[in-house]
C-alpha cells in the first residue's frame, strides 16, 4: 500500500513540475514580447518627445528675443525719458496730488494747521534743580 501512495506521489509531483516549466516558459514568452513592444512602440514615443523638447525650446529663445527682448528695451526707454523729463521739469509744473478732488468739484484746500505751541514755565521747581 505505501509503495501505490509512494507512486501516485511520484506522478503527481510531475505533473506539477510539468505544468510549472510549461506556465514559466509562456511568462518567459511574454516578457520577450514585451521588450519587443517596448523597442517599436516606446522608443519612437521618447524620441518624438524629445524632437517636441526642443522645438518648444527653440520656440521659447526666439520669443524671448524676439518679443519679450524689445518689450523690455523699449519701456526701461520710456520709463527713463519720462523719470528725466519729470526731473528736469519739477521745478517748471509742481507734482499735483493723485487724490480725487473733493465732492463739490471745488478746489481743495490745505488742511489747516495747528496752533503753535509754546513752552509754558514749571509751576514748581523740581527739587534738585537750579532755578
Amino acid at each position: 500500500m505505501s509503495a501505490v501512495i509512494r507512486d501516485i506521489a511520484i506522478i503527481l509531483l510531475a505533473i506539477q513540475t510539468l505544468i510549472v516549466n510549461i506556465l514559466l516558459a509562456i511568462l518567459i514568452w511574454q516578457v520577450w514580447r514585451m521588450v519587443k513592444m517596448m523597442q517599436s512602440e516606446v522608443k519612437p514615443i521618447i524620441e518624438d518627445t524629445q524632437d517636441t523638447l526642443g522645438t518648444v525650446r527653440g520656440t521659447a529663445n526666439f520669443v524671448g528675443m524676439n518679443v519679450v527682448d524689445p518689450v523690455v528695451r523699449t519701456s526701461r526707454t520710456v520709463a527713463g525719458t519720462r523719470a528725466t523729463f519729470r526731473s528736469l521739469t519739477a521745478d517748471l509744473f509742481p507734482r499735483r496730488s493723485r487724490r480725487s478732488s473733493p465732492a463739490g468739484g471745488g478746489a481743495s484746500t490745505p488742511p489747516a494747521a495747528p496752533p503753535p505751541v509754546t513752552p509754558s514755565p514749571p509751576s514748581q521747581p523740581v527739587s534738585g534743580e537750579p532755578l
